[in-house]
């Protein structure tokens, strides 16, 4: 089956035809890192490490490219606080985007180029469109001149400037010194007193917001690519701003021939913002709950649906997550993994599975196949037959749940950490053990405190007691 894109340009569905068979070049726009990063923007790098694990999974060779602005009005505002050079704020800040992404299993992108390494290739495509008359000089820098390619406006929005103008974010600019036009918009701004700058021939100064993907874009995947995605807030003014730079710099349309982006985060059906007192960085929701989780809870509404993110939905993500790697991790450990192929119902899913992701990515479909098998081999396990189809279980959820969805931590940290706990679990067995036969005589007397005090001792010692039909069992809680 072929891969179906919904492209926002065309507001529809798309088949995949790439520029160069069996090749995808794919830019997602990146952080501002003024600040530590939060869980929209896990949600942004999640759903574009998804899209291209699935592309490389159906054999296409994906060149990824993601951002960092490090230089911009937000981050020199901080530095300026804090009495620090700008680089230092922006550095902090790529360090800590890296270590939460690493922690949620994104894939690194191919590369991660930076505005204040392409400042050369910003000037040069300014001066061009300089050239072909779509950008003037104004008393405060130089803008892109919107009346001079009036076609091009709303080509992801389908809307006027006045619809969008209250969903742009606050980063329209207003009207400048000398600017010809309201919907006009900063190529280069000469430099105020005590800000980084560099030469141009139009001033020292800095790039403007758009221009920077613009030419970062070209530069590492050619005056042609394939896919162009980013957060929904940046259809308005950012990418529409960047159809006009390149488009009327390299003289050529499409530039890019897939436009996707990704829903936002709510947290308890409110947009997520500092003022709400509702903003939670990526850090604070890791101090919270297990990396994995929370991208199981990030994936578990397609990509281009807004995903409501609060106790409920965590709850949940635990509960499916904790049941899915512990039959994985019970089937690794017992019999290891193999093909699917022999099996139907495990056919059967992992067609539906990959019938869900060919369709723009779906992976909600995905999530519920992944339940699905992991019923299947929780049952199997308990069963204790039909070891080969244990086998098999075990090999899709590796495949599909591990490398397509990244919801699985590498094989040889679940045999490492299996065998730790399974140390702890022989030295723990004596203890344990007289005290479930001392919880069980509590029971038979009915001294339900005396029972309950000690499920509670066994539960510090991280113990879970099950009880059954055949009497109590324990285990260690993952």
């Amino acid at each position: 089956m072929a891969i179906r894109i919904y492209d926002t340009r065309t507001r529809s569905k798309r088949e995949l035809v790439t520029l160069e068979e069996g090749k995808v070049g794919l830019y997602a726009c990146g952080i501002t890192p003024y600040s530590p990063s939060h869980i929209g923007h896990a949600r942004q790098a999640i759903s574009f490490d998804i899209i291209v694990r699935w592309l490389r999974n159906r054999g296409f060779q994906v060149n990824y490219i993601t951002n960092f602005t490090d230089v911009d009005d937000k981050i020199i505002s901080v530095a300026n606080e804090e009495g620090v050079d700008y680089l230092e704020v922006a550095n902090r800040n790529i360090d800590d985007y890296f270590r939460c992404m690493d922690s949620l299993n994104v894939i690194r992108a191919d590369a991660y180029p930076r505005v204040t390494e392409t400042i050369p290739d910003i000037i040069e495509m300014i001066s061009q469109l300089l050239d072909k008359g779509h950008a003037y000089e104004a008393d405060d820098g130089v803008y892109f001149e919107i009346d001079t390619s009036p076609e091009k406006y709303g080509l992801l929005t389908g809307q006027t400037l006045d619809m969008v103008r209250a969903g742009a974010g606050g980063r329209v600019s207003k009207t400048g010194a000398g600017k010809r036009d309201h919907r006009d918009f900063a190529l280069w701004k000469l430099a105020k007193v005590g800000e980084p700058a560099w030469e141009s021939p139009w001033g020292e100064g800095r790039p403007g917001w758009h221009i920077e993907c613009s030419a970062m874009s070209l530069k590492h995947l050619g005056e042609r690519f394939d896919i162009h995605g980013g957060g929904s807030d940046l259809i308005f003014p950012h990418h529409e701003a960047e159809i006009f730079q390149s488009e009327c710099c390299l003289g050529h349309e499409p530039v890019v021939q897939y436009w996707v982006h990704n829903g936002m985060i709510n947290v308890d059906g409110e947009k997520m913002s500092k003022s709400l007192g509702n903003f939670w960085t990526i850090s604070d929701a890791l101090g919270k709950v297990d990396p994995l989780i929370l991208r199981y809870a990030l994936i578990n509404a397609p990509y281009r649906q807004p995903v409501d993110f609060n106790q409920v939905i965590v709850d949940d993500s635990e509960s499916h997550h904790n049941r899915m790697f512990a039959a994985y991790r019970d089937g690794l450990m017992t019999k290891g993994k193999g093909d699917w192929g022999d099996f139907p119902d495990l056919v059967e899913s992992a067609s539906r599975f990959e019938s869900g992701m060919d369709d723009d990515f779906n992976t909600r479909i995905a999530i519920v196949e992944v339940q699905n098998v992991t019923k299947i081999l929780r049952a199997l396990l308990e069963d204790g037959e039909l070891q080969e189809k244990i086998v098999a279980a075990t090999g899709w959820i590796s495949n599909f749940a591990g490398d397509v969805l990244g919801l699985l931590p590498e094989d040889n940290e679940i045999i490492s950490e299996f065998e730790r706990t399974e140390t702890e679990r022989v030295d723990l067995a004596p203890i344990v053990e007289r005290l479930l036969e001392k919880r069980e005589e509590a029971r038979l007397e009915r001294e339900w405190e005396r029972a309950d005090r000690i499920r509670d001792e066994l539960s510090k010692m991280g113990v879970v007691v099950e009880d059954g039909t055949d009497g109590a069992t324990w285990r260690l809680s993952d």
